[in-house]
């Protein structure tokens, strides 16, 4: 049976590394930079940061599992038995804000990590939420059904990648999801 590749504590701390490193903290920005993140450690290295699955919604690419603990923090959901331990974390000053309550723990992030967090925030940071959503409209956003799971290849295609490494890693992800 295949089994979730999320990485929960990757990815907590990976919002609260984002969180730390910019000035406007909401959720669409932060989902925003985590695709882009994702998307450049996937080119580059082989693996996605948080091993999450990222949904084509109406503004851009959603990250399911990070949208889920957001919505479970809320108090907007019904899996919401993680809620007092991911309040630790952070906390919302409304719907769409996200305030950290504790610095990121950078032993859960690698150097390659890091690294393609900070050039994700600095290519978002700065952008408005229209310019976020139209810079997410990419090859896999619009190769998608709505509501629908992004393809890795489709993913790896959007950065230049070759038809034949985006087959290759889509399959090693799977693979990897299947024995893990």
């Amino acid at each position: 049976m295949a089994k979730d590749t999320f990485k929960k504590d990757v990815a907590i701390q990976a919002i609260l590394y984002i969180a730390h490193h910019i000035d406007r903290k909401d959720i669409h920005r932060i989902c925003k930079i985590l695709y882009f993140a994702d998307q450049e450690h996937l080119s580059r290295y082989g693996r996605s940061i948080t091993g999450d699955t990222y949904i084509a919604m109406a503004y851009g690419p959603v990250p399911s599992k990070i949208e889920d603990i957001f919505k479970a923090v809320r108090g907007d959901s019904f899996f919401s038995e993680y809620a007092d331990e991911l309040r630790d974390y952070f906390e919302f000053t409304n719907k769409y804000y996200l305030n950290p309550k504790k610095e990121a723990n950078l032993d859960y992030l690698s150097e390659t990590d890091i690294e393609c967090l900070d050039n994700s925030i600095s290519k978002c940071k700065e952008l408005s939420f229209n310019q976020l959503t139209e810079l997410s409209h990419d090859i896999a956003w619009n190769s998608t059904r709505r509501d629908r799971a992004m393809s890795v290849k489709d993913i790896l295609r959007e950065t230049g990648d070759s038809d034949e490494y985006a087959n290759y890693i889509s399959e090693k992800l799977k693979l990897e999801k299947a024995f893990s």
